[in-house]
């Protein structure tokens, strides 16, 4: 999937509520990002590329592999393929979004 596809799957699995609570950003770097909204009402999914409570730097392919659930997140986390920068609650509370 490219990064359109992948904001497409994300606002389709975020809903109206994803129970985030927070904003979350999908870095992949040249690749472009992916924001999610958890604040707003409805959430909204995104490429702006502004702050978030909590930032994931990711490949496109292990963003991928992640949406596709071949990627478990703490797995990602723990071999390096994917990094957090701020509020790691919010990244616990990933899976609901996504």
């Amino acid at each position: 999937m490219n990064l359109e596809a992948c904001t497409a799957t994300i606002r389709s699995k975020a809903g109206a509520d994803s129970g985030l609570d927070a904003t979350l950003k999908f870095d992949c770097g040249a690749d472009g990002v992916i924001y999610i909204d958890g604040k707003s009402t409805p959430n909204t999914v995104s490429n702006a590329d502004i702050d978030a409570d909590c930032t994931i730097t990711i490949t496109l392919e292990n963003l991928n592999a992640l949406l596709e659930g071949d990627l478990q997140p703490a797995t990602g986390f723990m071999m390096g393929k994917l990094k957090v920068k701020g509020d790691m609650s919010v990244a616990m509370r990933m899976q609901r979004a996504i």
